[in-house]
């Protein structure tokens, strides 16, 4: 209520939580009112403040899930990809050297690449993780993961790939694993991570990526010539787990430079 008609000056403001509210913001139920009076259909669920809390479970499901991982490296390609299959076969074949290794790998949890990451795994005794994304046209994680975490939120997902591995491993893929290869390049680039190697696997496959990125925008100046030596490319599945446990980082790279 104003006084004097002036809306600056009104009665107490009220406070929820650590927000102060005053005059139109002030009229708005209390919190434990809402809650313990709210009869609907769950609405509540929807609202960003609830998210917060989602998100932040997820954060700390994850850590608490991964903190004792130990070594660990995380393994993208396609879902698509058929068993029996050449790429098929080259996951399965990372996941084996890996846990030969003492190495865990981790995963998207899906079919195709994935699940030849974690059935590699497994089948050389090593820890297979998965995980997981809420999408509408995958089916939760695959029989060979050992410890799975279905999240939400791809960007909390991302933090544990990057957080509890020491490089990254991707096998032929699609937007989601280009997606995932060139957010760590960024990540190694602007010295967010470092000492983090990444290796693709598939000449044939990546090579024309690869001159596409020397020929267009190393060739117009939108990235350093430099950040090529932020990937390795090899063919043989040995080779790229080689290189991922025993990589020395290039002297330099463009680290200085916002990437565009």
């Amino acid at each position: 209520m104003s006084i004097n008609g002036d809306p600056a000056k009104t009665s107490q403001p009220r406070r929820k939580g650590p927000l102060e509210l005053r005059r139109k913001q002030a009229a708005v139920e209390m919190s434990d009112q809402h809650l313990l009076d709210t009869k609907g259909a769950g609405q509540f669920v929807h609202s960003d403040p609830w998210r917060v809390l989602r998100i932040q479970s997820e954060f700390v499901e994850g850590f608490g899930a991964l903190a004792d991982l130990g070594p660990a490296v995380s393994v993208f390609g396609s879902a698509r990809t058929k068993p029996g299959s050449p790429y098929y076969e080259m996951g399965m074949e990372v996941g084996r050297k890996l846990a030969a290794a003492g190495v865990a790998v981790i995963t998207g949890g899906g079919p195709g690449s994935m699940e030849a990451a974690n059935r590699g795994t497994v089948e050389g005794n090593g820890v297979s993780v998965g995980l997981g994304i809420e999408l509408p046209f995958e089916q939760g994680l695959n029989q060979w993961v050992d410890l799975g975490i279905n999240f939400r939120y791809f960007f909390a997902r991302k933090t544990m790939f990057v957080k509890y591995a020491q490089g990254f491993i991707v096998l032929p893929g699609g937007l989601g694993t280009l997606d995932e290869l060139f957010e760590a390049m960024v990540l190694v680039q602007t010295r967010k991570v470092t000492s983090f190697p990444i290796v693709l696997l598939g000449v044939d496959f990546w090579g024309p990526m690869i001159e596409w990125i020397k020929g267009t925008l190393v060739a117009e100046g939108m990235v350093s010539a430099k950040d090529l030596d932020l990937i390795q490319v090899v063919d043989d599945p040995a080779e790229a787990v080689q290189l991922v446990l025993h990589w020395t980082p290039p002297v330099s790279t463009n680290g200085e430079q916002r990437p565009e």
